[in-house]
């Protein structure tokens, strides 16, 4: 008797453990929805995925690895969509070697493409006065800005992660 008591208490644990599990998983899952976007990214370590570092992700895009700030906190990229959101610490400014400078709000996003990115929000550049990219391309040699005008700039320049400098006001 005491063998098929713990083979029915056996069967009944592991039934009622997986559901708790799945439980878990639609918690995890409604939990990340109410959260704000730059939460996520432990929601999704709770769940097991791990993200590449954004270097090495805008590497396989073929976009400069010192694009962004070293102050991303973290990133997010919706495969089918496209989108790609960026989550920065504070607003600030980037000065690159070529005397560029780039301003990043604390979220950035765009249509992630291979060696382009476009549909842009959250970044401006100094042209003579600052001007709102609208899209980022990158090709062999040279980054293309689209900030009411082209801006072609050595692409050298963004291939260093640099540290951003906090500012007031985007």
């Amino acid at each position: 008797m005491d063998q098929i008591m713990g083979k029915v208490g056996g069967y009944w644990f592991k039934q009622n453990a997986g559901k708790e599990v799945n439980n878990l998983g639609d918690d995890i899952n409604s939990i990340s929805s109410s959260i704000g976007d730059s939460a996520k990214w432990m929601v999704n370590k709770i769940k097991g995925k791990m993200q590449k570092p954004l270097p090495e992700f805008l590497k396989e895009y073929d976009l400069p690895v010192g694009l962004f700030p070293q102050d991303v906190t973290n990133y997010e990229f919706n495969e089918e969509t496209k989108k790609l959101t960026v989550f920065i610490a504070s607003a600030c400014e980037v000065s690159y070697r070529d005397s560029s400078v780039l301003r990043f709000f604390t979220t950035v996003t765009g249509h992630l493409e291979k060696g382009k990115l476009s549909e842009v929000e959250g970044l401006k550049t100094k042209i003579l006065i600052w001007t709102k990219v609208t899209a980022v391309r990158a090709e062999a040699g040279k980054v293309h800005f689209a900030a009411g005008m082209n801006k072609t700039r050595n692409r050298d320049a963004y291939e260093v992660v640099r540290d951003g400098h906090a500012i007031d006001k985007f």
